[in-house]
């Protein structure tokens, strides 16, 4: 019984070992890929002149729907951005997959050889960014240019909104890595709080509950749990004063029932995790300045946005994995 144990125990471990060591990989294999990635922007924009970081926001815009829509299948490779085929070769052009050059330009498609082979093929990687910014360029290089080119490629305002929101994000921190989260509430706070997402809501009509409520004490900091941008800030008659932030997966972040906002903060400002963005209050089911119908809480939503609509998901289980992903790192630091 005992060597059988000690079998099963090798067993377990070795397994264990194995799946640490594959996740060591393939974090180094994304890392690699997200220095690939940057090279490919700034190069392109050395030769185009468009900045690197709008580049970068369409190309993670695209990475994420892509995640999202079944529609739209996901491109292998390091850039994510995929041409439509007709406007890639040219919505009159007889050969729809055509990869020539001249007889795209021919035809008014966008497509063009960016990788120096002969070929305008939109599998390639270089081909495809130096298209998109070609493409750009034919606009000008100012913010509204920017702007304008993008709206006649995705014909949504939301679309163009978000790309912009991601570019100031890529300008402001001249990286593209911008990842880890925090809880909203400080953990030196006493706080308490269970999925309530789903649940019926009777005031302003019949609808469900689209977050979680944190209670806490009022007038505790709420912090933003990502990097991203200001979206909203005001007044909502449900949510009462509310920020609403932006971040680089196309999730919007719904910060609701504030007692008031952090003064230094304005809608298009960028924030980090754990910058303080207003404070937990009672706020909402009224008009502008209405508080005190319920106890004071922080309601958080999440919202996510596919490049056709907007829906709300239950944010809980991620609310449980940045509390304990938080929790871990203090620990670590002792």
């Amino acid at each position: 019984m005992k060597k059988l144990f000690g079998f099963l125990l090798f067993i377990i471990v070795f397994f264990l070992m194995n799946i640490q060591e594959a996740k060591a990989v393939e974090q180094d294999e994304r890392e690699q890929m997200t220095v690939e990635r940057m090279h490919m922007f700034q190069h392109m924009e050395g030769l185009t002149g468009v900045p690197w970081y709008y580049l970068a926001a369409i190309d993670q815009f695209e990475r994420n729907i892509q995640k999202v829509r079944k529609d739209i299948p996901g491109k292998k490779g390091i850039i994510a951005i995929t041409v439509p085929t007709r406007k890639w070769s040219g919505f009159l052009n007889p050969m729809q997959y055509d990869t020539h050059p001249s007889s795209i330009l021919f035809f008014n498609g966008l497509g063009r050889d960016g990788s120096g082979d002969g070929k305008a093929d939109p599998e390639n990687d270089l081909d495809v960014l130096y298209s998109m910014a070609r493409y750009i360029s034919e606009y000008g290089f100012t913010e509204d240019d920017v702007r304008i080119a993008l709206w006649e490629y995705y014909k949504r305002d939301k679309t163009v909104e978000i790309i912009s929101e991601f570019a100031k994000l890529y300008r402001t921190f001249q990286t593209l890595k911008l990842e880890g989260h925090v809880f909203p509430i400080p953990l030196n706070r006493q706080y308490n709080y269970r999925s309530t997402w789903g649940y019926a809501r009777g005031w302003g009509g019949r609808r469900i509950h689209e977050g979680t409520d944190i209670f806490a004490y009022h007038g505790t900091p709420v912090r933003s749990t990502s990097y991203g941008v200001v979206e909203v800030m005001g007044w909502n008659r449900y949510g009462g004063w509310r920020v609403g932030i932006r971040d680089l997966d196309n999730i919007y972040h719904y910060y609701a029932h504030l007692s008031r906002f952090n003064k230094d903060l304005k809608e298009g400002d960028v924030v980090k995790p754990g910058d303080v963005i207003g404070y937990v209050g009672s706020s909402g089911y009224g008009s502008p300045g209405t508080s005190g119908k319920f106890p004071p809480h922080l309601h958080y939503g999440m919202y996510k946005d596919n490049g056709i609509k907007e829906w709300s998901f239950d944010p809980y289980p991620r609310l449980k994995a940045w509390e304990r992903q938080e929790k871990k790192r203090k620990r670590d630091k002792k």
